[in-house]
């Protein structure tokens, strides 16, 4: 159809024609909530391959860490750096981890600043899956620094009595407080302004909790006073967990404990993280 004016002729759809480009049709299906938070998930992962130095700390920082508490106080508690290090390894595998998770609540933090968080929260998707989704691409950064850090343990002279099942027991279980204990650095990263301080408070709170546990030393060996609060730490039932399964006597009182705390974890700090993510 075309319609004639002063400066010449210019050319209308028809009508019929109109609605048929307009009509509406058949929507795509809203993507599960497991979909949305795997697609996030493998974004993670991306930025990881686009910016590889992001593997420094889960290869470097690990092998630093096993190398050097080994040969430094092997031979003063343990007689040989071997020898200690059958007691060493498994809390150093589950500090390592547990170091490592703050980075979560650090990625988080820059996305709000660029902007990023904005445009995710438009899209008709499960809104908790865009914060799932670091989380579950920050488990293969915790996969990788465990292999690293037993493969160093392996060829220093580390022998686990529980064969592979209590080694890949015991990942798995650091693997899970470390998914459930990443979620109160998600909630830092809303919180907080800046990464700075993130990553200062993440320092804050994490090294006073992996220094002072049964990583390195027996609390039996350290004053009462102190024994209260190691002994009320949950790095310390990780650690024991851990290495009951490692040692091939597994002990179910700390499994449980670790299991427990894990599920609470998620439910205190993953409901106050949407909190704060949805106020955002």
């Amino acid at each position: 159809m075309s319609t004639t004016t002063e400066t010449g002729t210019t050319y209308a759809p028809a009508p019929d024609a109109l609605a048929g480009v307009l009509a509406p049709g058949v929507r795509p299906p809203r993507p599960s909530a497991w979909s949305a938070s795997i697609t996030f998930g493998w974004r993670a992962m991306l930025k990881i391959k686009h910016v590889p130095e992001q593997l420094f700390d889960v290869t470097a920082f690990p092998l630093m860490m096993t190398l050097m508490f080994t040969y430094l106080f092997g031979g003063a508690l343990a007689g040989s750096p071997t020898e200690y290090l059958q007691f060493l390894l498994p809390g150093i595998l589950t500090t390592s981890i547990v170091m490592i998770t703050m980075y979560t609540g650090v990625e988080v933090n820059k996305d709000i600043e660029k902007g990023v968080f904005d445009r995710f929260r438009t899209l008709p998707i499960w809104r908790p899956s865009t914060l799932v989704g670091y989380l579950l691409g920050d488990l293969l950064r915790y996969v990788i620094a465990s292999i690293v850090i037993l493969a160093v343990g392996l060829v220093l002279g580390f022998r686990p009595q529980g064969g592979v099942t209590g080694v890949v027991g015991g990942i798995l279980l650091v693997l899970v407080f470390s998914f459930a204990f990443s979620w109160l650095w998600t909630m830092l990263g809303l919180l907080l302004r800046s990464e700075k301080s993130v990553m200062g408070m993440s320092m804050m709170l994490l090294m006073p909790l992996t220094f002072l546990s049964n990583v390195y030393v027996d609390p039996s060996t350290m004053p009462g006073w102190l024994q209260v609060f190691v002994n009320a730490s949950p790095i310390t039932h990780l650690v024991s967990a851990v290495r009951s399964l490692m040692a091939g006597t597994p002990d179910m009182g700390e499994v449980t404990w670790v299991l427990v705390s894990s599920a609470a974890l998620v439910a205190l700090f993953g409901t106050l993280s949407m909190r704060l993510y949805n106020r955002k």
